[in-house]
């Protein structure tokens, strides 16, 4: 073996091989076992519905029970107790060694199959025992036969087809044990780690899969500056949390995809790093490192421009983990410096001060831009660009009074969470709140049934006790009248809602007969409608007088909200902190000047 160097072995399994002796390595640590064995290999292999040894056991009739409870016999035999993987077994690395030469020797295979792996297994004498040490079943496997028919017995499987992972390219494959998971500069040209680990936010923009982001010009053409630049041409954007960072990088994005960028920038893709994707799995020394190699590899020799996006970018700072990984900025401060590299990061300031700012020569490497809270002026801006994507998912009409109140209300009252990200979380509750209202039992009402649940259910203990010789007439009259009481309260409350219900279903009908014969809320670009001006006028009319009738009847407690106002949004806000609504949407200057009163 130490003719071969394992990059060049592992390199040579297909895709399914691939997967299971990641999947092995990860099973293998799980249970504690110090070394990855052909037990840990053949049990993830065996996982996958179809592939070269699921038909292979088939076509032997095979017990799949028997082996399976071998397996755990076999796994349950091993070392435990490990922390730590060691390394692969020579075993392991033996049975791959002569699956290479039997697939490449016997069928000129360019990729080893897991079919390959039994026969090498079989054909080697000291392997044959270990494999048959972990199933007698195996044993029932024709060597010479799987040999001769082997295409007959594996026709149709998954892996016909398959090329290896290092891409047929000798020491191009990644290396399981050393760098389970990671990618080779060999598969560059693929992007395979990109696929992986990357998220195409400018495919998104093109898709329509990003909301319109509005009012933060001023931070995406800092962005674009710093992007420009020769070298040190990475900005990080920094700022509280719920300030809107992301947000700004998805305005970027939305610009590329419209072409609104200098033209250097015109063809980029701007490329979302998931730093835990990155992480996942990633339990041997080195193996983050080498993930976060290939991609910054894969970056550079991209033919087309690159910007990556790395949020809550000072989780890349010590990253690694584990003592004796390596340090994850060490390996991208070269090409951040050099400009190979156009990065945008994203962080609060607590964690730029407590991770970035102490390493200066990564400090040096990124230009601050900073994203500040916007103003309610601001921010309701902001607002009015995502109402319509509101609208289209609730399937409700949000009024420019209530994105006015989820500004100005959640800035007064929700002190401890920022401007748009309070003001966003508000509204959408508000329009799901509105949304089910319409259609659900209001909580008053549910709240009120349940209650008297409650005490028909005290009174059977009630009840119990007096079999048993207690005296409860008196606990009995109490939660009597009690109950007397939720039952009026109930029956008043389910009046009011039958009537609000009716009165809600007329303003529907009158807004749908204004959007033009009820054109769906969510077609926001509908045209005007085509009423003449007299019966226009008289709908109108009719809407505000049920309009008026509907806040009449409400009052300060409305059980149904027909539409997102600012006294829906004011609702959400009283649950959330509990100050009383009412007081939320009086007028200011009115109750100054009654204050006497």
């Amino acid at each position: 073996m130490t003719e071969i160097s394992r990059v060049a072995l592992f390199g040579k399994l297909n895709r399914l091989g691939y997967q299971a002796v990641e999947g092995a390595t990860v099973f293998c640590k799980m249970r504690g076992n110090p070394y990855v064995e052909i037990v840990h290999w053949m049990a993830q292999i065996l996982q996958v519905q179809d592939n070269d040894v699921i038909r292979i056991i088939r076509h032997y009739d095979l017990d799949t029970a028997k082996i399976a409870a071998d397996m755990t016999k076999a796994l349950d035999a091993l070392p435990r107790g490990a922390s730590t993987i060691s390394d692969l077994s020579a075993h392991l690395e033996n049975a791959m060694e002569r699956a290479w030469v039997y697939g490449s020797l016997l069928y000129s295979s360019n990729q080893v199959r897991t079919g390959h792996l039994i026969l090498g297994l079989l054909k080697t004498p000291g392997l044959r025992n270990i494999f048959l040490g972990i199933s007698k079943e195996f044993g029932q496997i024709n060597a010479d036969d799987l040999a001769d028919n082997f295409h007959k017995i594996t026709d149709g499987s998954p892996e016909d087809g398959l090329t290896p992972k290092d891409g047929s390219q000798t020491g191009g494959g990644a290396v399981p044990g050393e760098a389970s998971g990671a990618m080779s500069p060999a598969q560059m040209g693929k992007e395979e780690a990109l696929k992986q680990f990357c998220t195409d936010l400018t495919q998104q923009a093109r898709d329509g899969k990003i909301d319109p982001i509005v009012g933060r010009d001023e931070e995406i053409r800092q962005i674009v500056d710093v992007l420009m630049r020769r070298r040190q041409n990475n900005p990080i954007l920094t700022g509280e949390a719920g300030v809107g960072k992301t947000a700004v990088v998805e305005g970027f994005a939305l610009r590329i995809a419209r072409g609104d960028v200098p033209p250097a920038l015109q063809d980029a893709r701007l490329l979302v790093l998931d730093v835990g994707l990155l992480q996942a799995g990633a339990s041997m020394k080195g193996e983050f490192e080498n993930r976060l190699r290939s991609v910054i590899d894969e970056v550079q020799a991209s033919t087309v421009p690159i910007v990556m996006f790395i949020d809550e970018t000072h989780t890349l700072v010590g990253a690694g983990g584990a003592a004796g990984t390596g340090d994850a900025a060490n390996l991208l401060k070269p090409a951040l410096a050099r400009g190979t590299l156009r990065t945008i990061g994203a962080t609060t300031w607590a964690e730029y001060k407590k991770h970035i700012e102490k390493d200066p020569a990564l400090t040096r490497r990124f230009q601050t831009v900073v994203v500040d809270e916007p103003s309610p002026a601001k921010a309701i801006m902001m607002m009015r660009g995502i109402a319509s994507m509101l609208e289209n998912h609730h399937k409700v009409q949000v009024l420019d009074e209530g994105i006015e109140a989820a500004v100005n209300l959640s800035a007064r009252y929700i002190p401890a969470r920022q401007l748009p990200d309070k003001s966003v979380s508000v509204l959408d509750t508000a329009c799901a709140r509105v949304a089910i209202s319409q259609f659900a039992v209001p909580a008053e009402v549910d709240d009120s049934r349940r209650r008297i649940s409650a005490l028909d259910t005290e009174l059977e203990i009630i009840s119990r006790d007096e079999t048993a010789g207690y005296d409860v007439e008196e606990r009995r009259e109490a939660v009597g009248h009690a109950r007397a009481e939720e039952e009026e309260r109930l029956a008043g409350l389910t009046a009011r809602w039958e009537a609000e219900k009716a009165v809600v279903d007329e303003i529907l009908a009158l807004r749908a007969k204004l959007r033009e014969g009820g054109a769906p809320v969510e077609e926001a670009d509908a045209p005007a409608s085509p009423l003449e001006p007299e019966a226009r006028a008289a709908l109108i009319a009719e809407l505000k007088a049920k309009n008026a009738e509907l806040t009449n009847m409400q009052g300060d407690s409305p059980l149904i909200l027909p539409i997102v106002d600012a006294q829906a949004v004011a609702t959400v806000v009283g649950d959330w902190t509990g100050i009383p609504v009412g007081r939320m949407v009086k007028d200011e200057i009115d109750t100054v000047l009654h204050l006497e009163e």
